[in-house]
């Protein structure tokens, strides 16, 4: 009898979990295609601006720059200190998907490290933040206001405050990690150079492995061209836009692998459940029999008795 009453306190349990992940699942997916319709929105003007940068790039512009120039190495004297901006979630429950963009991080700092280079971090999202605090590594920022509805005012808020640093000359490099959004099922983590705007695809340090295509200066087919004002006001007008399109994306990509990621894990957890709940129902089953069994043989032996 108690272990009758103890497996239907389990199946209650077990159903009433999995209704919790089934609701987390369809609320994910009403966030996903929202989040999903921002990314496709936003590559098309980054693909646009990469293009205008190209088309009015040489390299004259490229020397005139800060974005755009490469600082050397710690030991011809240039910046020792290097950033790395890592995205992630303020929730869990969305399987591996923190827990690999910290992984990636920490590679991305190893490699800088290993360079040479001091690096500061900066961290949007209370999953990284926990994680880096728990490690008891300093954060150059912390910031938990974003969310999965990241805003173009986020990304210019935090593209400002990097741009200020490296055209200040602290920094030698900034690089972005992030979410790639492929499907809802593949969102690998990724790592983007930011700054400096790469125009010959090479790259300080080690290889950034995952990086977005460089912006690279383009022959004109044709002179025939009237700019005004002139390329140079142009390219410094573009820029700061393309850097903070950059950091746009990733956080949207972001924003739209967590959902994809959170619908996963609780599509699984929903089917772990099912099957969960099967076995205990086959199991309780067998249990009643048995227990029905148990006192019907009780009455007969208690009948022959008398």
């Amino acid at each position: 009898m108690a272990k009758t009453r103890a497996l239907k306190r389990r199946i209650r349990s077990v159903e009433s979990t999995r209704k919790i992940t089934r609701t987390m699942e369809m609320v994910a997916t009403s966030k996903l295609k929202r989040a999903q319709d921002r990314v496709v929105a936003a590559r098309p003007y980054a693909a646009a601006l990469a293009a205008a940068i190209s088309d009015l790039l040489t390299p004259e512009l490229a020397e005139r720059f800060a974005l755009l120039r490469r600082p050397p190495s710690p030991a011809k004297g240039g910046p020792a200190r290097a950033a790395v901006l890592l995205l992630t979630s303020n929730r869990g429950l969305a399987g591996a998907f923190n827990a690999n963009l910290i992984g990636a991080a920490r590679e991305r700092i190893g490699a800088l490290e290993g360079a040479g280079y001091e690096v500061d971090l900066y961290a949007v999202g209370k999953k990284g933040i926990k994680y880096f605090q728990f490690v008891k590594r300093r954060l150059a920022l912390a910031r938990l206001d974003i969310g999965d509805r990241p805003t173009a005012l986020h990304a210019e808020d935090l593209a400002q405050q990097l741009m200020a640093e490296y055209e200040a000359g602290r920094l030698a490099s900034v690089d972005v990690v992030y979410a790639h959004f492929k499907s809802p099922l593949s969102t690998p983590p990724m790592v983007m150079r930011v700054m400096p705007i790469e125009t010959g695809g090479r790259t300080d340090g080690p290889a950034d492995r995952g990086s977005k295509p460089s912006v690279r200066p383009r022959v004109r087919l044709s002179a025939n061209y009237i700019l005004k004002p002139g390329a140079g006001e142009l390219v410094g007008a573009l820029l700061p836009l393309y850097v903070t399109n950059a950091v746009y994306r990733a956080l949207v990509e972001t924003a739209a692998s967590e959902h994809g990621a959170r619908r996963t894990a609780m599509k699984n957890a929903t089917d772990s459940a099912g099957d969960m709940l099967e076995i205990l129902r086959r199991t309780f089953n067998r249990a009643r029999q048995a227990q029905i069994t148990q006192e019907l043989a009780e009455i007969v032996g208690g009948a022959e008795a008398l």
